[in-house]
């Protein structure tokens, strides 16, 4: 076996890792990128800090894990349509992705990942928080298990949770929102407990931006458990919290993580830009 050419340091006891010793503007050498899916596979999350990529070359670090996709509610680049840009103004007091979710499980077919990169950060806060979903089905009782392995979640992309998609883009002045009115049609179905198609481990897909109730019920008989589901997901211990510097690329595993945005800098401006990997459908 060839010795490895990274090195993979733990930031949490639950989740999540720093990469040293890869250099993604370069193309990455299938060791490499082997050794990288493997630590994505056993952490959930990366950090691999001090990178100078441009748009296609972020793009195409994240393609080597799968095909991308298009977000559907704002436009991406022109020299990168599949990636976005994502800015919070000094003056903003709202920011993007300030929930506990999983990116757009109103998708059929969600993401497999997310690769966010840091272009402008602020002098303080700003961090991103992530929640591993192994973990949180795994602490549950034998009961609660049973009864949710056969309990299907339906997924909306209106959020209206946080007052409705529409209200929360009409404020960002330097994002380009796009299908805002077709928000309220956006919706799927999926299992609140999905298996991980590479490393056969079950895992909690139920989040509070865009879950809305079980099928079968209405949305005032699922709030309880959902309420209870979408608490004991993010408990601290299942937790990590990562400091963002510029030139830091976070790639993470949309199908057993969770991730929170943290709305701490007001009066200072924070740009990334953020590749979604296609996915397949949660089983």
């Amino acid at each position: 076996m060839a010795e490895q050419t990274i090195d993979v340091r733990p930031v949490a006891g639950s989740l999540g890792a720093e990469i040293f010793g890869a250099d993604l503007a370069d193309n990455l050498t299938n060791q490499v990128y082997d050794e990288i899916h493997q630590a994505f596979l056993d952490y959930q999350v990366l950090f691999i800090r001090d990178q100078k990529l441009t748009p296609p070359q972020q793009a195409a670090f994240a393609r080597r894990f799968g095909p991308l996709n298009d977000y559907p509610f704002v436009e991406g680049l022109k020299e990168a349509p599949e990636i976005i840009e994502i800015i919070k103004e000094p003056h903003e007091t709202k920011n993007f992705g300030g929930v506990w979710h999983s990116d757009t499980t109103y998708l059929e077919e969600p993401p497999l990942g997310t690769a966010l990169y840091a272009l402008e950060v602020p002098s303080a806060g700003g961090d991103t928080m992530f929640a591993n979903m192994y973990e949180a089905y795994e602490t549950l009782s034998g009961g609660m298990k049973n009864m949710l392995d056969p309990l299907v979640g339906v997924s909306s992309a209106a959020l209206r949770r946080t007052g409705g998609r529409a209200a929360g883009m009409d404020y960002k002045s330097s994002m380009t929102a796009t299908n805002l009115d077709k928000a309220d049609e956006i919706m799927a179905e999926h299992p609140v407990v999905r298996t991980h198609p590479e490393t056969g481990r079950k895992a909690l897909y139920v989040n509070s931006a865009h879950t809305v109730r079980f099928v079968g019920m209405t949305e005032a008989e699922s709030k309880p458990l959902i309420d209870f589901l979408i608490t004991h997901a993010v408990r601290p211990e299942f937790t990590c919290r990562f400091r963002w510097d510029v030139g830091t690329l976070a790639i993470w595993d949309n199908r057993c993580v969770q991730h929170f945005a943290i709305n701490d800098y007001h009066g200072e401006r924070r740009r990334v830009h953020r590749a979604t990997i296609t996915g397949d459908r949660p089983h």
